[in-house]
């Protein structure tokens, strides 16, 4: 018998099954992980995030493995690249973005120690479990402070999402397998 899973979940794309299993809401906060999540999770703004995860291998490879120093050193000629390659989302206001919040995640790491460490300015080191919400307080306030700082992309809902997707929000649904009342 099939195990139940939340119900965004298409069960015929296996990818998206692995992602959900093995990755969505389990605690991750390596600054080389997050930033990948964040770079993601923007590309996902007006798309599903199912798209952007079955481009996922695509991204990495044309993102340099989405290694912080070689993006923020990106000019020109690279953006072009990358609006050139049909295996990636191909938006310029993205790539851009991606970019500019390189550099100012690097900052954060700079300022805090570990992009980590900045988010748990916010959490206080707690996972959040809720179900059904795609904005909190938490997420807005994070995403009013990357805002602030000149990150772009980093809108509550999608803030939201990325704190699912790192684990700090944990929001399996009642009836999924991976359902818990506690973390």
């Amino acid at each position: 018998m099939e195990k139940k899973r939340c119900k965004w979940v298409n069960i015929n794309n296996k990818r998206y099954v692995d992602y959900h299993d093995n990755e969505w809401c389990k605690l991750r906060l390596d600054d080389e992980y997050l930033f990948q999540m964040l770079v993601l999770e923007s590309f996902q703004a007006g798309l599903s995030f199912e798209c952007i995860l079955n481009k996922r291998e695509s991204f990495k490879k044309a993102f340099d493995n989405f290694d912080i120093d070689k993006i923020i050193k990106y000019d020109s000629k690279k953006i072009e690249e990358l609006m050139n390659n049909k295996e990636i989302v191909r938006n310029r206001l993205k790539i851009n973005a991606t970019i500019n919040n390189a550099k100012i995640f690097k900052e954060i790491i700079k300022e805090y120690g570990s992009f980590r460490e900045y988010l748990e300015e916010f959490t206080n080191g707690k996972v959040i479990i809720e179900i059904d919400k795609t904005t909190n307080n938490l997420s807005d306030k994070i995403s009013k402070d990357l805002k602030k700082r000149g990150m772009k992309f980093v809108g509550s809902t999608i803030i939201y999402s990325y704190l699912q997707a790192i684990g700090v929000i944990y929001s399996h649904e009642v009836d999924c397998y991976l359902y818990k009342e506690k973390v």
